[in-house]
């Protein structure tokens, strides 16, 4: 039902002065001798009365409340766990007689007022009929279908949400937990009887190996009515069988640990799967598989840790660098220990070449293996002798020191720096550096600006320069490992500060690269219910950054026909996206055309099968029950749906009226505006039409 009000800001008595203005202008205007006939004179003067009233009326602001009412009637939703579990482990005849019966259900109730909707597990579009649901969801998040259910009908009148479900919950919180503001009648189907069954439950290994080093990889069995018999666990590598061994199957011990030693061989993903042969009398071999993705890396990167004299600078930075299993530090300060005679990767230099002789045999070293280095000053650093190394800076400073804070340079892009960097980094303790002139050589980018006080300068405190394929890095600050203090007190992790240090060594360590091609997945593992996003860079001969380029990616995995796809990049770097790609190791190609010189780039990367749907084949009809309780229902079986429909109906779910209401100034419809200029260019038309004076 819809109303409308005029309302008044003035006394609704000054309406009658409105009128007796209109009435006197009109009177005045044509009360004399007309050379008209007198019904066109009074038509001439009911219309100057309506145009005069109506102009005074609006002077008193009038305003129009317009109120309307919406009828909504009560929804149900039918949320299914379409979910993989559901299709396996329930009896297909039954699950069909399940759909076919929601679906009447769902028609009857439309018959009767009712709003429906389906909601299937995931962001796709549900299906237009539940007899059309299919089951491939490969992990099972009940608590996310039952809010993103809530989401979607929010400002609806949302009734109540039945649930077709095993209960199996694999991903996400317990949907017991939460609190819903609609009935749920959950609908179980499933088996809640255990059967025998013998399963891969788990595997624990290490994602990053090195090459030539044993790494094992642990296999969690679970087995249930299968005691007293024996199960064979295999190991294979593309298909050949590397290891295996044999289980007794125990009531004692259901869940066994069994071990693997695999030698990491070559460079790249590796990929095993492990494997329970089948055993006689097991209810399913869905869950009898796993695979496991391995990454065989080059050995250790190793650092040398240099320095002038003792200083705890040396052992935070170790402390830091070590954080990643990937890095080794070896340390060397004249006079206390040897240089070990290794192939390190980067040096770090504190206040080398200094003042003091002794860290000649560390910069030797440096200059013979052409090492990348990060060069830290002090006071102890001798200025003369690091301007001669042409490390990208060049102090030219009084011997004076001034204290500065620390300011990420929000342009450099080589590394990320974590959200809150700028923020600690503000936190942190002041750093001398020395005070004078300091510049820089083209080739070297700023990390890291000084701050004096509150003042942002632009002089640099971190720098990282790229001479050929070498880099070199400068930080002109020592005593930061007050830093790492700080930030640990304060923060309980020294975040930014080690991964600071972590990002320095993968930096200055990392061969520079001179690809004009670089295509690249987002992520390097995914698993097979993501969709894979490729992004792509290409560069002129210069190296700078070029867009439009058309590119050709060949994705190819062990077994089946590579995919080819086509894309040009941009600037936005939305790249390509293929689509999902079921489990497995995967290669791509990528080619391109620059400037008539066709470049090309390769790599690799993992889709993670899931596997989640198949590890459990015992429904939990608890959980549906539970949740049922917690809204005031109950929980209903296949054979039930008829007593679901009655309790709907007999729920006497009513529909909701929503009102709305809105205040507009007459003043400001535009249509009165012609309205009144029509009037009033009528009567002049009339007037000078039958000779007026």
């Amino acid at each position: 039902m819809n109303s409308f009000r005029l309302i008044t800001t003035a006394s609704p008595w000054l309406i009658l002065a409105c009128l007796a203005a209109g009435a006197l202008y009109a009177w005045m205007l044509y009360s004399k001798k007309a050379p008209w006939p007198k019904p066109l004179n009074y038509a001439l003067a009911a219309l100057r009365f309506v145009v005069v009233s109506v102009l005074c009326f609006l002077l008193m602001g009038p305003l129009v409340r317009y109120a309307s009412n919406t009828t909504v009637a009560p929804t149900i939703v039918f949320a299914v766990d379409n979910s993989q579990s559901v299709e396996l482990f329930s009896d297909s005849a039954q699950l069909r007689a399940v759909q076919q019966g929601l679906q009447q259900v769902r028609e009857r109730l439309e018959e009767q007022g009712y709003q429906t909707a389906i909601q299937t597990l995931g962001e796709g579009q549900a299906a237009p009929s539940i007899n059309e649901v299919t089951y491939g969801a490969e992990t099972t998040n009940l608590s996310q279908l039952l809010q993103q259910v809530q989401e979607a009908h929010d400002e609806q009148n949302l009734a109540g949400v039945v649930l077709l479900s095993d209960g199996i919950v694999n991903q996400g919180t317990s949907p017991t937990y939460s609190n819903y503001n609609y009935t749920l009648y959950p609908v179980a189907v499933g088996d809640t009887v255990p059967k025998q069954d013998v399963l891969v439950a788990s595997l624990r290994y290490n994602k990053v190996n090195y090459s030539g080093n044993r790494f094992p990889i642990e296999v969690e069995l679970q087995q249930q009515g299968l005691d007293g018999r024996r199960a064979t666990v295999i190991l294979q590598e593309n298909g050949k069988t590397i290891a295996s061994k044999n289980v007794l199957l125990s009531k004692e011990k259901p869940i066994q640990q069994v071990p693997f030693q695999v030698l990491a061989s070559g460079l790249g993903k590796r990929h095993y799967v492990v494997q329970v042969q089948p055993v006689e009398g097991e209810f399913t071999t869905l869950n009898n598989t796993k695979h496991a993705y391995i990454d065989v890396v080059k050995g250790k990167i190793k650092v040398l840790v240099a320095a002038a004299a003792p200083h705890p600078d040396i052992k935070a930075i170790r402390t830091a660098i070590e954080t990643n299993e990937n890095y080794e530090t070896t340390l060397f300060i004249p006079g206390l220990n040897e240089l070990k005679q290794q192939d390190y990767d980067i040096a770090i230099l504190h206040q080398l070449p200094g003042r003091v002789a002794g860290g000649e045999a560390a910069l030797n070293l440096v200059r013979r293996k052409n090492l990348p280095a990060l060069y830290i000053l002090g006071p102890q650093s001798d200025m003369a002798n690091f301007n001669r190394l042409n490390a990208g800076v060049n102090v030219i400073s009084t011997g004076q020191t001034d204290e500065v804070t620390a300011v990420p340079n929000s342009s450099f892009n080589n590394f990320q720096f974590p959200e809150n960097a700028a923020d600690r980094l503000e936190n942190f303790p002041p750093a001398r550096v020395p005070f004078g002139d300091i510049r820089l050589a083209r080739n070297t980018e700023v990390i890291l600006y000084q701050q004096v006080g509150r003042v942002r300068t632009t002089k640099p405190l971190l720098t990282v320069q790229t001479s050929g394929n070498k880099r070199d890095a400068v930080l002109l600050a020592s005593n930061t490992w007050q830093w790492r203090l700080q930030e640990a007190a304060n923060n309980e992790q020294p975040q930014v500060y080690d991964q600071l240090m972590t990002n320095l060594v993968q930096l200055l360590s990392a061969p520079r690269n001179k690809k004009r091609l670089n295509v690249y997945p987002v992520q390097t593992e995914y698993t097979s219910s993501d969709a894979i996003h490729f992004n792509a860079e290409a560069y002129n001969e210069a190296l700078e950054p070029i867009y439009g380029q058309n590119i050709t990616l060949k994705v190819s995995g062990e077994e089946g026909e590579p995919k080819t796809f086509t894309f040009a990049n941009g600037e936005d770097q939305r790249g390509v996206n293929i689509g999902t790609l079921p489990g497995g190791r995967y290669t791509y190609t990528a080619s391109a055309s620059i400037n008539g010189s066709q470049q090309q780039d390769k790599g690799e990367f993992v889709v993670e099968e899931l596997q989640l749907e198949a590890l459990n084949a015992v429904a939990d009809h608890s959980l549906l029950f539970q949740l049922a309780n917690n809204t005031g229902s109950r929980l209903y079986y296949p054979q039930q749906l008829q007593q679901l429909e009655q309790d709907i109906l007999q729920a006497n779910h009513k529909p909701v009226i929503y009102s709305q209401e809105e205040l507009n100034d007459i003043v400001d419809f535009k249509w009165l505006f012609f309205l009144l200029l029509g009037l009033i260019c009528a009567e002049w038309f009339v007037r000078k039409y039958n000779g007026s004076y």
